[in-house]
C-alpha cells in the first residue's frame, strides 16, 4: 500500500459522513463532493508515482524516442556506447562464453562430420568447375546457361560410363548364374578338377555348414551391403545437387564471405581467394585430362593384347586415376589381374606398361598440364594425399593436393613475409 493510502481512506469516510449527516437539501451537493473525491483518488493512483506506472512511462518514452530516430535517420539508429571490457564481470562472462561456444562448435563438427564432408566436396567441385563457367560467361553466355551446359557435359560423361559398365556387368552376372549348376555338378564329379578339390578340402560340406549355421549373419551382411549402396547413392545425389546450387550461386557466396573480412583487408583477401579458386580449377581440369589420358592408354593397350572388357576397365582406370598418386596404380593392378586370364606374358607386359605410365604421369604429363597452376612439389603432394586419405578417406585424397596448394599460397603470401619482417 502507498503512503497516502490512509489519508485517502479517511477522506472517503469524511465524505460518506457528510452524505449521511447532510440535510435533504444538501444531499446532492454532498454526493457530488464524494464523486469528485473518488475521481481525484483514481487519478492519483494512475500517476507515475507508483513502480509499475513509472516503468511503463519509461518504456513509452523509449518507444517515442525510437520512433523519432526512425523518422530522422530512416534506419535503426546508431550503436550506443560499448560495454566496459575491463570489467571483471565482462571478462569472466566472455571467457565462460568462449569456452562454451568452443565446446559446442567442436561437438557440432564431430556430429555433423559426414554432412560437412558432403558440403565441402560439393563446394570443391563447384570451385573446380567455376573456371569453365567463367570462361563461357566471358564469351557472352548467361551464367545460368553456362552452368546448364557444364552440367549437361557432366551428365553425359556419367551416362556414357553407366551405358558401357552396366551391360558387361549384367552379362557376366547372368553367365555366372547359368554356370552355377555346372559348377555344382563338377563338385560332385570326382574326375573333374573341382571334384578333386571338393574331395580333398570338403568344399561342398563346408559351404552347407556355413549356410546352415551362419545364414542369418550372411543375410544381415547382404542387407548391410544394400544399405551401404543406398546410402552411397543418396550421398552422391546430395553432392550433385549441392554442386549445382554452389556453382550457380558462387559469386554471391564469395561476396558474402568477403563481407566477413574487415574492409581494410578485403582487397588482399579477394586476390588470394581468386588465386586459390584458380588453383582448384586448374587442378580439377588437369586431373580430368590426365584421367582421360590414362583411360585411353588402357583401352588401346587392352585392345592390342586382347584383354577382355577394354571399355569397362578403361573407364575404371580413368575414374581411379582421379585419386592422385595411388589411383592409376590400383587401376593398373586390376587390369594386370584381368590380363592373367589371357596369359602370363600379357600380365607381365601390362604390369610393365603401368609402371612406365606411372613414371610418365608423375614426371611428364602432370608437370606439363597443371604444374604451373598448382605448384606443389612432389613430396608435398605425396604427404598431402596420405594425410588426407587417413583423415577423410577417398574424399581427403581427392582434395589433398589443392588444399596443400592453398596452404602453400597463404604461407608464401601472408605468413613468411610477416616472419621476415618480425
Amino acid at each position: 500500500m502507498s503512503a497516502d493510502g490512509p489519508g485517502r481512506a479517511s477522506d472517503t469516510r469524511v465524505a460518506d459522513a457528510r452524505v449521511n449527516d447532510a440535510p435533504p437539501g444538501d444531499t446532492e451537493a454532498a454526493a457530488q463532493d464524494a464523486a469528485d473525491l473518488g475521481k481525484s483518488a483514481a487519478g492519483a493512483a494512475n500517476q507515475p508515482g507508483t513502480t509499475t506506472d513509472e516503468a511503463e512511462s519509461r518504456v513509452q518514452e523509449a518507444v517515442e524516442a525510437a520512433n523519432e530516430v526512425a523518422e530522422r535517420t530512416g534506419g535503426m539508429g546508431e550503436p550506443g556506447r560499448a560495454m566496459n571490457r575491463r570489467s571483471p564481470f565482462y571478462m569472466g562472462l566472455t571467457g565462460a562464453a568462449g569456452v562454451a561456444v568452443t565446446f559446442g562448435l567442436v561437438e557440432l563438427l564431430i556430429r555433423s562430420r559426414s554432412i560437412l564432408i558432403i558440403i565441402g566436396l560439393a563446394l570443391f567441385i563447384a570451385c573446380g568447375l567455376d573456371p569453365v563457367v567463367s570462361w563461357l560467361t566471358r564469351r557472352g553466355w548467361p551464367r545460368w546457361a553456362a552452368v546448364v551446359m557444364v552440367l549437361i557435359a557432366l551428365v553425359g560423361v556419367i551416362g556414357i560410363f553407366l551405358a558401357t559398365a552396366i551391360p558387361p556387368l549384367t552379362a557376366q552376372t547372368t553367365a555366372l548364374a547359368k554356370e552355377v549348376p555346372t559348377y555344382l555338378h563338377q563338385l560332385q564329379d570326382h574326375n573333374s578338377e573341382l571334384g578333386k578339390l571338393n574331395q580333398k578340402y570338403q568344399i561342398q560340406s563346408k559351404l552347407t555348414s556355413l549356410l546352415s549355421t551362419r545364414g542369418s549373419a550372411l543375410i544381415g551382411g547382404v542387407l548391410g551391403a544394400g544399405e551401404l549402396v543406398l546410402s552411397t547413392f543418396s550421398e552422391i545425389l546430395a553432392v550433385l545437387v549441392l554442386t549445382v546450387y554452389f556453382l550457380a550461386g558462387l559469386p554471391a557466396i564469395k561476396l558474402f564471405a568477403y563481407k566477413l573480412v574487415p574492409h581494410s583487408r578485403r582487397p588482399r583477401v579477394i586476390l588470394i581467394t581468386d588465386q586459390i579458386i584458380i588453383k582448384v580449377g586448374g587442378y580439377v581440369l588437369g586431373n580430368f585430362i590426365t584421367s582421360v589420358i590414362a583411360g585411353l592408354g588402357t583401352f588401346i593397350w587392352m585392345i592390342a593384347f586382347g584383354i577382355p572388357y577394354p571399355v569397362l576397365l578403361a573407364l575404371l582406370v580413368a575414374i581411379l586415376d582421379l585419386i592422385p598418386v595411388i589411383g592409376s596404380t590400383i587401376g593398373g593392378a586390376v587390369v594386370t589381374l584381368v590380363a592373367l586370364t589371357v596369359s602370363l606374358p600379357a600380365a607381365i607386359a601390362t604390369l610393365a606398361f603401368y609402371i612406365a605410365y606411372r613414371l610418365a604421369e608423375d614426371y611428364l604429363i602432370v608437370p606439363r598440364i597443371m604444374g604451373r597452376t598448382v605448384e606443389v612439389p612432389a613430396v608435398v603432394s605425396l604427404v598431402a594425399v596420405l594425410v588426407g586419405g587417413v583423415l577423410l578417406g577417398i574424399v581427403g585424397a581427392l582434395v589433398a593436393i589443392p588444399v596443400a596448394a592453398a596452404i602453400r599460397l597463404i604461407l608464401n603470401e601472408v605468413t613468411f613475409p610477416r616472419m621476415d619482417k618480425s
